[in-house]
């Protein structure tokens, strides 16, 4: 459960401080008030991508921080980070991490500078993007505006049907497993070579081989020796700095070692006479002592540097040996080290399959031929699997639409065998069955493709039926919607706010919507409003209670927040759905 939210200099917005609750929060606002930015930053904080734009006109950073509350049994205390196994909680993953956190909660850090520079950290300890996002995933599940248009890529139903029948890292091992029949067959196509093409290739490998073995590299070598190189071609400017500040502090008695010297000879006495400066004094005492070991560490470095030309000369000839190498051998001379490793395992690899003359052909023939036997095998097993979830999905989705106003609407899951007369054909990435979602939204209609007549009101509905059903099995606490009142109204935003409201039962929902019949039902309600000050925009985000409550959804019934009908219909209905305002 996300508990609070700290942003600062986020596109709009200059400073804002939230705290949310349990339940159904709901965010309103005109358009273009700033809305999806509060949405915009929370992705940011998860660990979506960055960008400087992000950062709010004026200023040179932009920082976003979160406190969350990981609910039930998700304290890290006992746990044994199991290295290999992929976590599969919060908790787990913190654990794996070697990550602390005190009563159930954790902070999440993130900010971007304008030179591009950007850092996150999960409490105190610092981590990639990719980490933060992985972690996150586990937390906020955000279902993005007009990402029901994701309902309009045929391939994306497949995973749908594969998350419902449990078995989306079956089909992830099924895909390594294909690629590996993939490249044998390139491998395979590669040594099914002429006589003279395949020596020339073994000439051209050896040659290699011996290069690079010849230049003894080390792992990381070139990062190392760039470093190096920095440091080495830089002297002048590093003695210069080191000497200016040695000089300042302690070669002499304007220094700073020697004004916190006589600095601590004052204080001393001032605290003999009045120890309330007792805590002062130490303080000064403990600056002092940490000033000199300062001093003592950088004359010791001053006295240790030493410009060696010949040394710097050995570098930049390695380094010159390892541009040329990654010339060849490497995609770009800019490419990690680790690239010209690869290469020479693949080079090697090779030539040892060919040793003596020999051709690898049959060996991996019947490697094929044996991947293609369990790859055709494994599909199979995961056709069975989908066909026998299709059915519950198909009565699962049904239900959740008809309670949001899509009576009689029937939902289809079609699953058929990919076309082709060739086990290679009729089998991709993910096994051999082609997925597709139907619909038939008026009664004795036939099932139809949903991607062609689906309606974006009722892609928005078979989104949020989706997400429903995935949000019962899945651990995530935290579901964000971002307009998913899309091409909806009436009555049919009124089942949505119902259907919403009581999701918020087991989950902590979020969602921006421009309807007063969604709204009313949020046990918290936020406001996002534009002002203009000195001639800068920027957005303003605060809760609203009780008599301001009623004038915002007075203003999204009718566009009048002043209007005395509006504010009577306004408490009517937040006194029928939210039980008072």
């Amino acid at each position: 459960m996300l508990e609070s939210l700290s942003i600062r200099n986020f596109a709009l917005i200059d400073s804002d401080y939230l705290e949310f609750q349990e339940g159904l929060t709901v965010f309103s606002g005109e358009t273009g008030a700033g809305k999806s930015i509060l949405i915009g930053a929370l992705s940011f904080l998860l660990g979506g991508k960055t960008d400087v734009r992000q950062i709010r006109a004026g200023q040179s950073e932009a920082s976003v921080s979160g406190t969350f509350f990981l609910d039930g049994n998700t304290s890290a205390a006992g746990l044994t980070p199991a290295s290999e196994d992929e976590p599969e909680t919060a908790a787990e993953w913190l654990a794996l991490h070697g990550i602390q956190i005190e009563n159930g909660r954790v902070m999440l850090r993130r900010f971007i500078r304008d030179n591009g520079r950007s850092g996150a950290w999960i409490e105190n300890t610092p981590v990639t993007r990719a980490e933060l996002a992985r972690f996150s995933s586990f937390l906020v599940d955000i279902h993005g505006q007009h990402e029901h248009q994701s309902l309009m890529k045929v391939s994306e139903h497949r995973k749908f049907l594969d998350a419902r029948a449990g078995i989306s890292s079956e089909v992830a091992e099924f895909t390594a497993l294909y690629s590996s029949l993939v490249a044998r067959r390139k491998e395979l196509a590669a040594y099914s070579l002429s006589e003279n093409d395949r020596l020339e290739k073994i000439e051209m490998l050896s040659f290699a081989v011996s290069e690079i073995t010849g230049a003894k590299l080390k792992e990381n070598e070139d990062a190392e020796l760039e470093a190096e190189e920095s440091r080495l071609s830089s002297f002048e400017k590093i003695y210069s700095d080191i000497d200016s500040v040695n000089r300042m502090l302690s070669a002499d008695e304007s220094s700073v070692v020697a004004l916190m010297k006589r600095i601590m000879r004052d204080t001393s006495s001032a605290a003999e006479m009045d120890r309330t400066l007792a805590p002062l004094d130490s303080r000064i005492e403990s600056a002092f002592y940490e000033l000199s070991d300062l001093a003592d560490e950088f004359s010791q470095y001053a006295g240790r540097l030493v410009f060696d030309p010949m040394r710097l000369q050995e570098v930049q000839d390695r380094l010159s040996v390892i541009y040329n190498l990654k010339k060849k051998y490497a995609s770009s001379v800019s490419a990690p080290l680790s690239e010209v490793f690869d290469y020479l395992e693949r080079a090697q690899d090779f030539l040892d399959r060919n040793s003596g003359g020999n051709s690898p052909v049959e060996t991996l023939s019947e490697e094929i031929s044996q991947l293609e036997r369990k790859i055709l095998q494994k599909a199979a097993e995961l056709s069975s699997k989908r066909r026998a979830a299709a059915g519950p999905l198909e009565t699962e989705v049904e239900s959740v639409l008809h309670k949001l106003g899509m009576n009689g609407t029937k939902f289809g899951v079609r699953i058929q065998e990919k076309d082709g007369t060739t086990a290679e054909q009729k089998c991709g990435p993910y096994g051999t069955d082609d997925v597709e979602f139907l619909i038939s939204a008026n009664p004795g209609s036939p099932l139809l493709p949903l991607a062609e007549i689906a309606s974006g009101g009722e892609l928005s509905r078979v989104m949020l039926a989706l997400k429903t059903i995935f949000a019962l099995s899945d651990p995530v606490g935290t579901l964000v919607f971002d307009e998913i009142d899309t091409g909806i109204g009436g009555e049919v935003a009124v089942a949505v706010g119902e259907h919403l409201k009581k999701l918020s039962g087991s989950r902590q929902i979020f969602c921006i919507t421009h309807l007063a019949s969604i709204a009313v039902y949020a046990d918290n309600q936020i406001k996002i409003e534009k002002s203009v000050s000195g001639g800068i925009t920027e957005s303003n985000v605060f809760e609203v209670k009780g008599a301001q409550r009623v004038s915002e959804i007075a203003r999204m019934l009718s566009g009048d927040a002043d209007n005395e009908q509006s504010l009577e219909h306004a408490r009517n209905m937040l006194s029928r759905f939210s039980g008072g305002f």
